[in-house]
């Protein structure tokens, strides 16, 4: 199997045939690859390129003329949503871009004048007339300085204003709140009965796999330390699921975790929350001096909250092609999340928790209809392969529109039901982003040589959100003895090549604590 060997690398994930040859656009223009071999099922190659993505990435670039094409339809979307939003900012967006557009013009006849008015101060044959056109050339100078700045300020409020509005929803997802989920499916054993001896918090108590009192002194709560089988556990649920996403064409990434605000905000995440509402993100300071011109040395940066952020940022910047699509990448990250205002039980133990390791998957695909559609698709059965193979009762609903984040147009949640909480828990989502993020991060394509460019559409899902898995497997696979005190663990043998440990070896002993079954 052959992997990229640079980030900057063309990725082509296909199982068929291809082209002999394939045009690659790059800054310097097109180059002709050479040819490659047949590909197998799930096998992967790259070509290097001479394109280099520059540290920054240029302003988004929104469809805000579908924005205002029809305010009553951003409107609805924006109320079914459910979000606290001021629904005259899409009037005001409506003429603040008219008053851009006849900024725009004056600029436009400024410049055009101002290039005219030195054309004849150049001409030798009019020295009597110089003077006043000199004076006149520098007013229209300064005049068109001051316009310039007053569309650049314009420009930056109809930025402002058009990024606050979040992805238009899906025509199949469902409209409401929480309660208008739709289950889609359910799989898996027959959930069995509540039972509170099963919580994973009295398993981790009862074997000493959680360290929450060494966390508080440390770090503080909700920042618990995994022990013994329990972090086996994790490493054995991290090598599976990357294991799974693999063989289904998806290239491992390995991420930064710490990303910059900047690219965090263009995917739909709010790393700088209102000063009077929680806080979500960890914002990291730089204490690097300014540059002598006041702008920091440093980009303002945070701990990502998702692996989603940084494999996006992956194809930020870039121009695909079509060949090369679906490009398909799964990355294990560190998920902070400060879940500012979390109260109640889901806070103690594993639920929700500061820190925690997750798979993801990230896609991107052509904007032809129904490809992401057909790819969020692919994406649930790879969840529901995975989940299938851990043994646990999973259910798969549609969820609804006030329960979508900015980016997504469409999301499904996967819950496993956890007998110890008695309830079901989210183990996995899965998110259709259609050209929210492309827009932001510039993330384009085109069908072929000469074809103008196109933005991408992206995907995200959770394979593997681990501390939900563990919680799932211990509370599901607990042996009890007669006064419900547990005993042992059954564990899925699909996970016993990935394990590391003694218990292995000691998995047939009669006594032994942890089985694979």
């Amino acid at each position: 199997m052959h992997y990229p060997s640079s980030a900057s690398a063309t990725v082509v994930l296909r199982a068929s045939r291809v082209h002999a040859f394939a045009n690659v656009r790059t800054h310097t223009g097109f180059v002709k690859r050479k040819a490659e071999p047949p590909v197998k099922p799930h096998e992967f190659w790259a070509t290097k390129t001479t394109e280099k993505v520059k540290p920054q990435v240029p302003p988004p670039k929104l469809d805000i003329a579908r924005m205002i094409a029809d305010p009553q339809a951003t409107t609805r979307n924006i109320v079914e949503r459910g979000i606290e939003f001021d629904i005259n900012q899409v009037i005001t967006l409506a003429q603040l871009r008219e008053e851009e557009r006849r900024a725009e013009r004056n600029v436009l006849d400024m410049r055009t004048e101002h290039g005219l008015q030195s054309h004849v101060y150049r001409d030798k044959h009019r020295k009597r007339e110089k003077k006043n056109e000199r004076m006149e050339a520098r007013q229209l100078k300064v005049a068109l300085k001051d316009e310039e700045t007053r569309l650049r300020n314009i420009t930056q409020r109809v930025a402002d204003a058009a990024s606050a509005l979040p992805n238009w929803s899906h025509p199949d997802a469902p409209r409401g709140g929480e309660d208008k989920a739709v289950l889609l499916e359910q799989f898996g054993p027959r959930p069995m009965a509540d039972d509170e001896n099963r919580s994973h918090l009295r398993i981790t108590e009862t074997f000493h796999w959680l360290n929450s009192s060494a966390s508080a002194v440390s770090t503080g709560t909700s920042w618990p330390f995994l022990m013994g089988a329990a972090a086996m556990l994790e490493h054995a649920l991290t090598g599976y699921a990357m294991s799974k996403a693999i063989k289904a064409g998806y290239m491992p990434v390995a991420t930064p975790d710490v990303v910059s605000t900047d690219i965090a905000q263009r995917c739909g995440f709010q790393p700088r929350d209102g000063e009077n509402g929680p806080r979500q993100t960890y914002n990291i300071e730089s204490h690097l001096p300014p540059n002598e011109d006041g702008t920091p040395q440093a980009p303002h940066l945070c701990l990502a909250g998702t692996a989603e952020i940084p494999l996006a940022a992956l194809w930020a910047n870039r121009q695909l092609v079509r060949a090369s699509m679906p490009a398909k990448t799964v990355g294990v990250g560190r998920a902070f999340r400060a879940e500012a205002g979390a109260r109640g039980l889901d806070t103690r133990g594993l639920y929700r928790v500061h820190q925690f390791t997750k798979v993801e998957l990230f896609c991107v695909t052509s904007a032809d209809a129904g490809e992401s559609d057909r790819m969020m698709e692919e994406i649930r059965e790879l969840q529901k392969d995975i989940a299938m193979g851990l043994g646990l009762s999973v259910r798969v609903l549609d969820m609804p529109t006030e329960e979508l984040g900015a980016s997504a147009a469409r999301k499904y949640d996967m819950e496993a039901w956890m007998p110890g909480r008695a309830k079901w828990g989210e183990i996995t989502s899965t998110s259709n982003c259609t050209d929210y993020q492309s827009r932001r991060l510039h993330i384009r394509y085109r069908d072929a040589v000469g074809e103008p460019l196109q933005f991408a559409h992206t995907l995200n899902g959770t394979a593997a959100a681990i501390p939900r898995l563990i919680i799932a497997l211990l509370e599901n696979g607990a042996r009890l003895d007669g006064n419900g005190i547990v005993t042992g663990i059954d564990l899925p043998k699909t996970l016993k090549p990935y394990w590391i440990g003694p218990e292995v070896e000691q998995a047939e002993e009669e006594d032994a604590v942890i089985r694979f079954v």
